[in-house]
């Protein structure tokens, strides 16, 4: 009697470590799917170092601050470079120790801003190309069309 009492407590214990088995292969260590950040350090092959910045809010002061985390990503192509605005997204499977995401797509490469309204490539608030150099060629594109030389 004491031997199947004895049994059924240890397929009792077997049992609960196999489902918690279970539930740690069901729950991935990465919290977040997708996530937007940007690249700080590429110097390890195939892995990028990005930085994430997410608003915390305070519960004491009610106020929001920024909490900072370095991800790294797996990325095949070596694409990016630092500096770059990046999504990351998470994957099923770790590939290494510290590598739990691969490089989705780049976002904003770094040095190539386009303005949205104009078109034209810019850097802060000035535009790369001046605006009478684009305006004097659209003429002179103009002035071949029409045959029309300026030496007349």
């Amino acid at each position: 009697m004491e031997e199947k009492k004895m049994n059924d407590g240890s397929q009792m214990v077997r049992s609960q470590v196999i489902k918690a088995t279970v539930m740690s292969v069901v729950r991935s260590s990465v919290h977040a799917k997708w996530i937007v950040g940007k690249v700080i350090g590429t110097k390890m092959q195939k892995t990028a170092k990005v930085r994430v910045t997410r608003l915390v809010l305070d519960p004491y002061l009610l106020k929001y601050f920024n909490k900072r985390k370095t991800y790294f990503a797996h990325d095949a192509l070596q694409q990016c470079t630092v500096g770059d605005i990046v999504l990351l997204r998470a994957l099923p499977v770790p590939r290494a120790k510290h590598v739990k995401h691969e490089l989705a797509e780049i976002v904003f490469k770094v040095g190539k801003v386009i303005d949205p309204v104009t078109g034209k490539p810019c850097a802060g608030t000035t535009y790369l190309e001046s605006p009478l150099s684009s305006e004097t060629t659209q003429l002179s594109k103009n002035l071949e069309e029409l045959n029309i030389s300026s030496a007349q």
